[in-house]
């Protein structure tokens, strides 16, 4: 039969626990049994004032965050409404059914003041890191680095072209907080300096973002979030966030190799990237620390008119020499210069040339140099770097690197699509890293609970 009417009737005792209502296999209690947030009430200790009134537990500002990087949830003020309102987010964030979420307002006054001043994201991401390396899934062996490009917090509307942008008219005192961290890192090989050319247009409200149209669509301001994986798992070993132009991300690669090296001892056996790191001196710098590249190289050789490029001509290493097609000797000359001005520059470390007899018999001079007396060939600093990256392309691991390099791809999919880190909403360079940083470390924290779930627990009757 049918039942009775359902009236709401306020009881005077109620007895609930949050335990019981979050469900054995929600992503939050697998994820809870990997976040370590011991360390950060010591990390920021020198950041607050010993006298005024308590703060709010950076720990739960912290877990809030993690809470809305993981579940994709980008406006703070929603994410407040949401941990008001979700049980298993409360349980996470350990916050009884009376107690109160801190107001939106408390993220930005920490995030642009003691966390940002303790690099507290950056001391979590790594925690988390070394988390993944205890539970085995960092090998540091291979590792892939990539970079995809996250659009930014502005407009070509409210933007001003590079001839008249001067950045020397900007009064630091009186400019918004994005503004200024663009002054500061003017002369940061990540922003500033990582080229001398400036922008087709420069954003008032974000200047250090970067107008790109490198998706060949339509052009937009952007940052380059940058990504060290280690292959094994895919588990993201170091974040950082560049201008998106190539100069920047590939500077970005030694600064994540380096950090990586002295904070975990990762110092992997190669390194996989795309053609945009294939450049000279970033093999270069590879090799010199014994770290094979498996990286296409960029060329740059080829000629437009059909005849020989440098590539046709094989390095003969043991007499110091190149060998042309028809099998004849280009050696390495030597000239003094008179005028300073007149000697090649550090790129070019020597010129290897054919003699003029035997070009000018030559059956294959079309081919070769149909407009000088001899061929000559110039060997770029780094050229020794560049054909062991040659020799590497042509081995076994050199296709199953080219497969992993996939993961870093999946990861910024994953980013986009599911964390929907798709446009950035804090502006400035700083923004942009702890954006970076909290996303990385909630595809990390992902990783974890999906390898490693939390155990099933028999539910009382």
């Amino acid at each position: 039969m049918m039942g009775p009417r359902q009236e709401a009737q306020a009881a005077l005792f109620y007895e609930f626990s949050l335990e019981d209502h979050v469900p054995q296999d929600h992503l939050l209690r697998s994820i809870d049994r990997f976040v370590d947030l011991d360390s950060i009430r010591s990390h920021l200790a020198d950041f607050y004032s010993h006298t005024g009134r308590p703060s709010v537990d950076p720990e739960l500002l912290i877990r809030m965050l993690l809470v809305g990087y993981c579940f994709g949830i980008r406006s703070e003020r929603r994410l407040c409404e949401e941990v008001h309102l979700n049980l298993a987010y409360r349980w996470f964030c350990r916050l009884d059914l009376t107690d109160r979420v801190p107001d939106h307002s408390t993220f930005s006054k920490n995030r642009h003041g003691r966390f940002r001043e303790s690099e507290l994201l950056r001391h979590v991401f790594e925690t988390t890191v070394a988390r993944c390396i205890a539970e085995g899934l960092v090998s540091g062996q291979r590792m892939a680095i990539d970079a995809s490009l996250i659009e930014a917090e502005a407009t070509k509307q409210y933007s001003a072209s590079q001839e008249e942008w001067d950045a020397a008219r900007i009064d630091a005192k009186t400019a918004p907080r994005a503004v200024r961290e663009y002054l500061e890192t003017l002369d940061e090989a990540a922003f500033g300096a990582a080229s001398p050319v400036k922008p087709k247009f420069i954003s008032y409200s974000d200047p250090a973002s970067q107008w790109t149209a490198a998706h060949k669509a339509p052009a937009f301001f952007a940052y380059s979030d940058n990504y060290l994986i280690d292959t094994d798992h895919s588990v993201i070993v170091d974040v950082e966030a560049t201008r998106s132009i190539r100069q920047a991300e590939v500077g970005s690669t030694k600064t994540m190799l380096d950090r990586v090296k002295r904070r975990f001892d990762l110092h992997p056996e190669r390194l996989i990237a795309d053609t945009a790191y294939g450049s000279g001196p970033m093999l270069g710098w590879l090799v010199d620390r014994k770290i094979a590249p498996h990286i296409p190289v960029i060329v740059k050789a080829g000629r437009p008119d059909g005849t020989w490029s440098r590539t046709d001509f094989e390095w003969d290493a043991e007499n110091d020499q190149y060998i042309c097609p028809e099998g004849h000797a280009l050696k390495q000359f030597r000239r003094n210069y008179s005028d300073p001005k007149r000697v090649p520059s550090g790129k070019e470390t020597a010129r290897y040339r054919a003699l003029k007899q035997t070009c000018q018999t030559c059956p294959s001079k079309a081919k070769c140099c149909p407009n000088t007396d001899a061929r000559k060939i110039t060997r770029e600093e780094h050229e020794d770097a560049r054909q062991l990256a040659r020799d590497i392309a042509k081995t076994r691991q050199y296709k199953v690197s080219m497969k992993l390099r996939k993961k870093v791809e999946m990861l910024f999919a994953h980013l986009k699509r599911i964390l929907g880190l798709g446009r950035l909403r804090l502006r400035g360079p700083c923004g942009a890293n702890d954006e970076f940083l909290l996303a990385a470390t909630a595809q990390n924290l992902r990783k974890l609970a999906k390898i490693f779930p939390a155990p099933q627990q028999t539910q009382k009757a």
